[in-house]
């Protein structure tokens, strides 16, 4: 069924629909003044969002105290580079040697951190095999000799695994590693997770917002934090 939203969407949200409906789902719903991606069966709403959470708020003020809700939110743990010509005829295929983990949820929870614990909220992560669809060659941005704008479209292959957040401790759990008992900064917890040092500011900031974290004073200018 064509929906009211499905004409704005790309493959990859289309995809992951589509990979997420059961039996008696039903897609772009009317929900009081909003379109929900899918309404299960059982009265769940479901909301697939590749990008920032964000542009959620509305929904969330307005739906969650009333509607169970879940967050889907699809990460390319894999991808490949699939270039094609005007015509969709393939002309490269590469891996690419960017990957990403689960972490980057909290690239996207910053939005609304304290929410992870509503009763009526669960945020799941994908981790996914992607291709993303490129034209023949880089498109150079306006102005900038180097720099290249070409993000293409990404397309579902695979789902590998799907992490749930229900509660602060699946968040910490995302982690993979014991959060220091002992005083840290981002610096420290950040050649501990394997991750860059902005994501990682961004993880603790979340933490914090959960009442996982907590703040440890100062070594020097460097702040630093403890696990409560």
């Amino acid at each position: 069924m064509t929906g009211i939203g499905t004409l704005a969407e790309g493959p990859l949200h289309a995809a992951v629909k589509q990979w997420l409906a059961r039996p008696g789902d039903r897609v772009e719903v009317p929900v009081d003044r909003f379109v929900i991606d899918l309404v299960r069966a059982d009265g769940e709403l479901v909301e697939i969002q590749t990008g920032g959470f964000g542009p959620l708020g509305p929904k969330l003020d307005a739906l969650l105290d009333g509607h169970r809700m879940r967050i889907v939110h699809p990460v390319p743990a894999e991808r490949r580079i699939v270039r094609v010509d005007a015509d969709g005829v393939v002309l490269s295929e590469r891996r690419s040697p960017k990957s990403a983990s689960v972490l980057e949820v909290f690239d996207r929870l910053v939005a609304f951190p304290s929410l992870v614990g509503h009763p009526h909220l669960v945020v799941e992560v994908l981790l996914c095999r992607e291709d993303h669809v490129r034209g023949p060659a880089p498109v150079r941005s306006t102005g900038n000799r180097r720099r290249t704008k070409d993000p293409g479209t990404r397309h579902l292959d695979a789902v590998l695994a799907r992490h749930e957040v229900r509660r602060p401790a699946d968040a910490l759990a995302l982690l993979g590693v014991d959060v220091p008992e002992v005083p840290f900064s981002t610096r420290d917890l950040a050649a501990l997770l394997g991750a860059p040092r902005v994501l990682t500011q961004r993880v603790v900031y979340c933490l914090r917002l959960m009442e996982l974290v907590a703040p440890a004073g100062r070594d020097g200018r460097t702040p630093l934090y403890r696990r409560v």
